[in-house]
């Protein structure tokens, strides 16, 4: 895959993330896990769908020029990584939730692969705006 072609690649899924980040989090985990109806929206769920409806927007923002937020991006692939490796890990270490700690393990995981397999590999320099 050309570089172009990834950029162009990288500006789809950075949307779609970015979509699912800012306005799918709590309304695909009340449709797809049932347990998830039990949730109550404590102090700890309000700032985790602060932050992730703040990168959701941030991700979108960056979305039109990818080359220029890349340290934002990484921040989503390895914030991404730390959130599907905690949820995996509980999901091993405890009975309660299991099904929807393993499929928010995945998602995390498939979020993040997916952001850094599409991030350019070459140095692609940006003329200097100065």
């Amino acid at each position: 895959m050309n570089e172009a072609t990834r950029v162009r690649c990288l500006r789809y899924a950075l949307i779609l993330v970015g979509l699912l980040f800012t306005a799918g989090v709590y309304p695909l985990a009340m449709a797809w896990w049932p347990s998830a109806a039990r949730w109550q929206v404590d102090d700890g769920a309000q700032m985790i769908l602060a932050i992730y409806i703040s990168l959701g927007i941030l991700l979108l923002l960056a979305s039109r020029n990818p080359l220029r937020n890349r340290s934002l991006i990484w921040f989503a692939v390895w914030s991404s990584v730390a959130h599907g490796g905690i949820m995996a890990v509980q999901a091993i270490h405890s009975s309660a939730n299991h099904t929807d700690r393993v499929a928010g393990s995945a998602v995390m995981f498939v979020v993040a692969i997916l952001l850094g397999v599409l991030m350019p590999r070459d140095a692609i320099t940006e003329p200097n705006p100065i």
